[in-house]
């Protein structure tokens, strides 16, 4: 199975699925107007993965903003999640938000909500300079 990467952009996140590492991250804002086409090769490439899971799936949603589209495409994602899960792997769902920013934490908590799958959530800090930094490895 190929490892998938889309570079974001202003209005796209940036996407790693590298099968062969056990996480797997979607990280910046999307607000693009054709969501679905967009994450066309990101639903494909999930379900090509949930036919051979590793042990142990970690799913980091590092997202600024989504869209009323792109939240359809992650509630997409979160079914292939969820089917992993229910078909006995370990998945763990990580969702980071801003420390000021409730309607991203509250939108991953109407997921955790919908899901059976488990979740943990990051807070993420500004640093002493009030900058944002949630993409470092």
């Amino acid at each position: 199975m190929e490892n998938l990467y889309i570079k974001g952009s202003e209005e796209t996140p940036e996407i790693i699925f590298d099968k062969d590492k056990p996480e797997f991250r979607v990280s910046g804002k999307s607000y693009m107007e054709d969501a679905t086409a967009h994450y066309e090769q990101v639903i494909s490439w999930l379900t090509s993965y949930r036919k051979n899971p590793n042990p142990s799936t970690v799913f980091k949603f590092e997202l600024e903003y989504v869209n009323t589209a792109s939240s359809k495409i992650v509630n997409d994602i979160m079914d292939e999640l969820e089917n992993i899960f229910l078909e006995d792997h370990e998945v763990l769902v990580e969702w980071h938000y801003f420390e000021d920013d409730e309607d991203m934490l509250e939108l991953g908590q109407e997921y955790e909500e919908v899901y059976e799958v488990p979740f943990k959530f990051e807070e993420i800090k500004y640093d002493s300079e009030g900058s944002k930094h949630m993409f470092e490895e």
